[in-house]
């Protein structure tokens, strides 16, 4: 099968994950636009992409917010004629015990990461419904099945997205559209790989963060290695692809989980 010609939507696409996911739709062929809270990483993302030899878009947008969103879609389809493909990809992560986390931050967390996910898809299914066909594709983690420390919050707004993704696919069983998810493991983005990352967060006493990470790599995935973004770009243009495949949520972790 083949993703030429198909219109794909990436959000948080300026880096990381959704950069990834935005070169290997591109690779097959899909015009992709490209969403970011940071317009100016949206824009450099959009020019490597029409490197490829596709159209592409860059576009700013805070997915916590209806209209913004509400805007992006329309945006999409006023330059592109349609949208086949959606991937709600942006997310934010804060490293704080539950004893630490103030309640603001628990909302900023799950209002990009659960509340945004929500927000897309009700707006990416008013562009796709009318042609009885589309992917929708959200990303969640391998924290939205296992909880971790210092990560409650996070984890109670990725749990939601893998149950949120279940049942719009079932809300969506005869109309053409399939919703999945994929859970990314260990990939060192900013999230785990950073000043204020996860291997900063849980390293040793003397344990430099490099350090830390190869220790996490180690003892925490059975192949040894972190996956990277476009591990996650492979999975969704199988999901892009696959007809009959939905309600599904997917780990790409290196063996780290196995539910």
């Amino acid at each position: 099968m083949t993703l030429k010609g198909k219109v794909a939507l990436v959000t948080g696409a300026g880096r990381g994950i959704g950069k990834g996911i935005a070169m290997a739709l591109a690779k097959e062929g899909c015009d992709v636009a490209v969403a970011d809270i940071n317009q100016e990483s949206a824009g450099q993302t959009a020019d490597e992409l029409a490197a490829l030899g596709v159209k592409s878009l860059g576009l700013k947008a805070d997915i916590s917010k209806w209209n913004e969103v509400q805007s992006m879609v329309e945006a999409v389809t006023d330059n592109f004629g349609k949208l086949d493909i959606a991937v709600n990809n942006a997310g934010v992560l804060i490293i704080k015990s539950v004893e630490e986390l103030t309640e603001e931050e628990w909302d900023y967390v799950n209002d990009i990461n659960a509340k945004g996910v929500f927000l897309c898809c009700k707006a990416e299914l008013a562009a796709m419904k009318p042609n009885g066909s589309g992917r929708i594709i959200n990303v969640a983690s391998i924290a939205g099945k296992e909880g971790f420390p210092d990560l409650a919050h996070y984890c109670a707004s990725k749990f939601a997205v893998v149950g949120f993704t279940n049942s719009l696919a079932k809300e969506l069983q005869r109309t053409g559209i399939t919703v999945n998810a994929i859970c990314p493991g260990i990939v060192p983005t900013a999230m785990w790989y950073g000043p204020d990352g996860l291997a900063e967060r849980w390293k040793l006493e003397g344990e430099t963060m490099e350090e830390s990470w190869a220790r996490h790599q180690d003892i925490l995935i059975p192949q040894g290695v972190g996956q990277t973004p476009e591990d996650m770009g492979q999975l969704a243009v199988f999901f892009a692809n696959a007809e009959h495949v939905t309600g599904q949520s997917v780990n790409v972790d290196g063996g780290f989980t196995f539910h």
